[in-house]
């Protein structure tokens, strides 16, 4: 259990803090917008996946405010949300048909909830999902356009969502006894350095079998790598959408402050280690990581087969995926981990007749 103090020191955080005006202008449409183009999706990247152009046609119809940032911010982070979105929405439809109930997904300070509520519109009712957030516009565009009456959100930090407000809250208390998937997205980096207090307050809502998938800007124990990173990631993708003025704007009032609290991958795999018997990284662009965890082998493999390949160019990827952060047992993962084959759409297409 984490500790009182722990909780006041994360309500003292530049999150709610330094921060909170910040997103609250982006999240409203008052600031932060991209002034050069908009983000859309590359499906050539994405082999043109049926699945993954399926879910990136209703995410888009969903988009807020902050989304444009957002997308238009990290690298590739777009084509990423469409192939991971399209595998949670196909876990979640055979945790739907293995156990007849609804599957439960909480996407964890995900601004305007676009992910979830994409998931809850394409599971039309077999899957729930909750999101959170602090700021009052991410609300606010959340139910501009919730998409389905199976999203929820809920309007505050992570870690107001207690047992209490599970208990009490009649929105809440379907989703008491926990989530099949936990996606922490870019949040802990927001509020301290101290990710095994922050998994501890989280891991307890992991169902037994379920898996805790999270986003991370990540420290490198080479600053100059982790610079050089940041001057691709500035220089060559943001530029397409930001002005210069912007993107220096933004390190001044933001980045900055986030570097400080972000964690190397070595310190990330440790703390996982102590909640978590497997945890695989999924993607990497940059400085940014996807990685997935669980107590169950099986999950983590199941999840990967859902996957197409990662959908980035090759410059700005720096491992070899999917990379075994933490492993356990007499039957490695790497050796069993397999991306998914594409389903191209042209196959969708019905055949021409011979002339």
């Amino acid at each position: 259990m984490v500790a009182m103090h722990v909780i006041e020191q994360w309500r003292n955080a530049p999150r709610l803090t330094s921060l909170a005006e910040f997103f609250e202008r982006t999240a409203s449409g008052l600031g932060g917008a991209p002034d050069r183009a908009l983000p859309t999706v590359d499906l050539g990247l994405l082999d043109f996946d049926l699945e993954c152009a399926v879910f990136s046609d209703t995410h888009r119809s969903l988009w807020g405010p902050f989304d444009k940032h957002y997308f238009a911010s990290i690298p590739y982070r777009l084509e990423e949300e469409c192939r991971i979105g399209s595998s949670l929405l196909a876990l979640g439809l055979r945790i739907w048909a293995r156990t007849h109930m609804q599957a439960k997904i909480y996407t964890l300070g995900t601004g305007t909830g676009c992910l979830a509520r994409t998931l809850a519109t394409l599971g039309s009712g077999r899957i729930e999902t909750l999101c959170c957030s602090p700021t009052e516009a991410n609300r606010t565009a959340f139910y501009a356009n919730r998409g389905s009456q199976h999203s929820h959100f809920f309007h505050g930090p992570f870690f107001d969502l207690d047992d209490e407000r599970y208990a009490v809250n009649p929105q809440l208390r379907q989703f008491r006894e926990g989530f099949d998937i936990i996606m922490e997205d870019t949040t802990f980096q927001m509020y301290d350095r101290d990710r095994l207090s922050q998994l501890d307050f989280i891991t307890p809502r992991v169902r037994p079998g379920g898996l805790l998938v999270q986003v991370q800007k990540l420290s490198n124990r080479d600053s100059e790598v982790y610079q050089e990173r940041e001057r691709q990631k500035d220089e060559l993708f943001k530029s397409r959408y930001f002005s210069p003025t912007k993107i220096s704007d933004k390190r001044d009032e933001v980045l900055d402050t986030m570097d400080n609290l972000q964690v190397d991958l070595e310190t990330t795999a440790a703390a996982l280690g102590a909640f978590f018997r497997y945890s695989v990284v999924i993607w990497n662009s940059g400085n940014f990581y996807t990685i997935v965890s669980s107590n169950a082998r099986q999950a983590i493999l199941d999840f990967v087969s859902l996957m197409i390949e990662p959908a980035i160019p090759p410059a700005y990827c720096h491992h070899l995926l999917p990379a075994v952060l933490n492993d356990a047992g007499a039957q490695p993962l790497a050796t069993a981990l397999k991306w998914r084959s594409p389903h191209p759409m042209t196959e969708a297409l019905p055949q021409l007749l011979a002339s």
